[in-house]
C-alpha cells in the first residue's frame, strides 16, 4: 500500500509541474467540453467546471468515488471493459456510455481518452449527445409505429384485393350466362357492356395491387418507361360514365416530358386517384375542367395536374392532407385514402408531390419524379 501511495503522489507531482509549464489552468476553465484527468487506479484526478456543473456534484464529492460509481448501471460492464483496454495503453475514440448526475438525470457522453502510462493517468475529453440519442429515440419509435401501420395497411390491402375477387368472378360467370342475342334495346346492350368492361378491369385492377404487393416484399418494385399519354388514355376508360355525366373538361399537355421512368401500375393508380378526386370534388354548378402537363427542368421532371374544384383551406389542411383517413370535404365516398395512396407511390421510388389550393378557385397537385 505504501508503494501504491508513492506511486500517485509521484504522477501528482508531475502533473502539477506540467500545469505549470504549460500553464492548463485557462484550458480547462474555459472550455465547454468536459474535460477530465483520471488516475489508473479508476478515480478522477482533475475535472473542469463544464464537467462539474454536467454531474452537480462538488469537486470533492466526485473525487470521492471511483469513477464507476457515476456510471449507469447498464453501461457499468463495458465501461469496466474499455477501461481496462486503455490501461494497455489502447487510445479510446468515441466511446458511447451513460452517467448519473447527483439529481438522477441520465446524461449521454461520447469520450475520447489517451493513456499516458508514465504517469498512470488519463487524459480525456468527452461531449453531450443526450440530445441525439434522444432525437434517436424519437426517431426508432416513430420508424416501429410506421412499420406497424404500414404492415397493418398492406394487410388489409391484401385482404381487400383477395376477398373482392369472387364476387368479382360471380359477376363475370352471371354475365357470361346472359343471352343478349334476346336483347334489342341497344341502349341496354350498351349498358351490358360496360359492366361487363368495368367488371373485367376492376378483376385485373384487383390482380395487379397483389402482384404489386408481392413485389415490395421483395423490395423490389419494377420501374421501366412510361408513356403518360398512354397512362391517361388506360385511367380514362373506366372512368368513362363518371366524366360524361360531370361533363369534365380536360387539358392534357405531355410534349415536353412523353415518358417517364416509374412504376406503371403506380402511375396509373395517382392518375386515377388525382382525376376521380377533382370531378369527385368539383365545384357544384361548374364544369370540372382539368389541366395536366408535363415539365422538366435541370434537376427533375414534373407531373401537374390542376383542377377548378372546391379546393382547400391550406391553413387547415397543412401537414395533413396526405394522412391516412383524411377527409376535408363531406363527400358520401370520401374515405382518405386515394392523396395517402399517392403520396406513399411518390415518395417510395424517390419522389414528391405537394399541394396549391384555395377554397372555391381549385387545386393543383404537384409531383415531383427523381430524374
Amino acid at each position: 500500500m505504501k508503494n501504491k501511495i508513492n506511486t500517485i503522489s509521484d504522477s501528482d507531482k508531475l502533473l502539477l509541474n506540467i500545469e505549470k509549464q504549460f500553464n492548463l489552468e485557462p484550458f480547462f476553465e474555459s472550455s465547454t467540453d468536459f474535460l477530465c484527468i483520471a488516475g489508473y487506479d479508476g478515480f478522477f484526478r482533475r475535472v473542469n467546471p463544464a464537467f462539474i456543473k454536467l454531474m452537480g456534484y462538488t469537486r470533492e464529492e466526485l473525487f470521492a468515488s471511483p469513477i464507476s460509481h457515476f456510471v449507469h448501471p447498464q453501461d457499468k460492464q463495458s465501461t469496466a471493459e474499455t477501461r481496462a483496454l486503455i490501461l494497455k495503453g489502447t487510445p479510446l475514440l468515441h466511446f458511447q456510455n451513460r452517467y448519473i448526475t447527483k439529481n438522477g438525470e441520465i446524461v449521454w457522453l461520447t469520450w475520447t481518452s489517451i493513456p499516458e502510462p508514465s504517469l498512470n493517468l488519463i487524459y480525456a475529453i468527452a461531449k453531450n449527445i443526450t440530445h441525439i440519442k434522444k432525437l434517436e429515440e424519437e426517431r426508432n419509435s416513430l420508424l416501429a409505429t410506421l412499420t406497424k401501420v404500414n404492415a397493418e395497411f398492406k394487410q388489409l390491402t391484401y385482404t381487400t384485393s383477395h376477398d373482392l375477387r369472387s364476387p368479382v368472378n360471380n359477376l363475370l360467370s352471371i354475365l357470361s350466362l346472359l343471352d343478349i342475342s334476346k336483347i334489342q334495346d341497344e341502349e341496354t346492350l350498351l349498358y351490358i357492356e360496360m359492366i361487363e368492361t368495368s367488371a373485367f378491369q376492376l378483376k385485373n385492377t384487383l390482380n395487379k395491387h397483389i402482384d404489386i404487393l408481392n413485389e415490395e416484399d421483395k423490395l423490389n418494385v419494377k420501374c421501366e418507361k412510361v408513356n403518360l399519354k398512354d397512362t391517361l388514355d388506360n385511367t380514362l376508360e373506366p372512368l368513362r360514365t363518371l366524366i360524361e355525366d360531370s361533363k369534365a373538361v380536360f387539358n392534357i399537355d405531355f410534349s415536353e416530358v412523353p415518358d417517364i421512368n416509374f412504376n406503371t401500375f403506380y402511375l396509373h393508380s395517382i392518375f386515377l386517384n388525382l382525376i376521380s378526386n377533382s370531378i369527385k370534388y368539383s365545384r357544384p354548378g361548374i364544369t370540372p375542367e382539368i389541366t395536366i402537363s408535363s415539365k422538366k427542368d435541370d434537376t427533375s421532371t414534373r407531373i401537374i395536374f390542376s383542377d377548378n374544384g372546391l379546393g382547400f383551406d391550406m391553413e387547415k389542411v397543412e401537414g395533413k392532407i396526405f394522412g391516412l383517413h383524411q377527409s376535408f370535404h363531406d363527400h358520401q365516398d370520401s374515405k382518405g385514402i386515394g392523396l395517402y395512396l399517392v403520396n406513399n407511390y411518390m415518395n417510395s421510388l424517390g419522389g414528391s408531390i405537394r399541394l396549391e389550393s384555395k377554397v372555391n378557385v381549385g387545386t393543383s397537385f404537384i409531383l415531383k419524379f427523381r430524374s
